[in-house]
């Protein structure tokens, strides 16, 4: 690849720099570690990550967090319009509708707690997929990535620890910790509400398109060709491709071209519909399971005592400590 390749970064800005193994889009998630890994990959990536010389010099996060909320704005109403015209959703867009106050509410905060010259001074990250952001953004990024986005503050607490014993933090970065997961979460969110709104409108693209291919039977033998003439110029998605699948499985191929031309499509494809169909059904049950994580840690963190917390990680205080006892 061309150094100069131009490409977004992970949290929207626009920048020179080669595509990193973070997808752009892609929900915020890695293996799942149990908090002995947490410490593990926390001093991995204490050791690993370097600083700019010069705080100022980074990206800033505002305007992504603007443009997060815009998504989810948007999302929100497109679902809760499906609910009012009693359309099917799937639970991942029922915990974002019944739960938007909360997200309304993360926004509002992250916005009022997060002055812009207190965002300036937090020491940035000089290389890796969040180079120009907050070294301490990349450590909640790793938290969150790690734990499918479930906010444990003794979970949380080991792993600020362990990160320590290799590299401290300043209490500016040990105070932004909540901040950083808030906006991390809100991040996660709105990559995962607009999976949910695309899948919708792919199954129902497919559902219309099964419409139309089942009432061809009624139409005569000559409809067939020109059906799958148009079908094979359009690209389907998974989510598409499954619906399509479900709701034409039942057909006669012989006299629905469009099921034989389906399946030997996914055979092309070195899968068949039973297999996606599976990793479909996976993919929604591991959205749903980290929509209410997303929800639900939103709400903890609101709850948390960050005081006491920062206190409990502060490498200052345990030194002020231990010199009073």
């Amino acid at each position: 690849m061309r150094s100069n390749q131009r490409i977004p970064d992970p949290l929207g800005g626009k920048r020179k720099r080669i595509r990193t193994p973070v997808e752009i889009g892609e929900p915020i998630l890695s293996d799942v570690f149990s908090v002995e890994r947490l410490e593990q990959h926390a001093h991995t990536l204490a050791a690993a990550q370097t600083i700019t010389a010069s705080p100022r010099h980074g990206h800033r996060i505002q305007p992504r967090v603007a443009d997060n909320g815009r998504v989810l704005v948007q999302s929100y109403r497109s679902l809760a319009q499906a609910i009012k015209d009693e359309r099917a959703i799937t639970p991942a867009a029922e915990w974002l509708v019944d739960n938007f106050p909360i997200v309304d509410e993360q926004l509002r905060e992250i916005r009022d707690d997060l002055p812009r010259q207190y965002y300036r001074e937090l020491p940035k990250l000089a290389e890796g997929h969040l180079a120009g952001y907050p070294r301490v953004l990349g450590l909640s990024w790793a938290y969150i990535a790690h734990t499918d986005s479930r906010f444990d503050p003794e979970s949380l607490r080991r792993m600020v620890l362990a990160y320590q014993e290799v590299e401290p933090l300043t209490i500016g970065e040990l105070w932004a910790i909540a901040i950083s997961l808030r906006i991390l979460l809100v991040e996660n969110l709105r990559r995962l509400s607009e999976e949910i709104v695309r899948s919708r409108e792919a199954r129902l693209m497919a559902d219309e398109l099964a419409d139309e291919l089942i009432g061809l039977r009624r139409e005569g033998p000559d409809d067939g060709p020109a059906t799958l003439r148009r079908l094979s110029r359009t690209k389907y998605s998974a989510p598409a491709q499954v619906q399509l699948f479900q709701r034409l499985r039942d057909q006669d191929p012989e006299v629905t071209p469009a099921v034989r031309w389906l399946q030997e499509r996914l055979a092309s494809e070195g899968t068949s519909a039973e297999e996606l169909v599976s990793a479909q059904h996976q993919r929604q049950a591991t959205m749903n399971v980290t929509v209410r994580n997303v929800i639900t840690s939103m709400r903890l963190i609101s709850w948390f005592d960050w005081a006491e917390f920062v206190e409990s990680v502060s490498r200052v205080d345990a030194v002020l400590s231990a010199r009073s006892a």
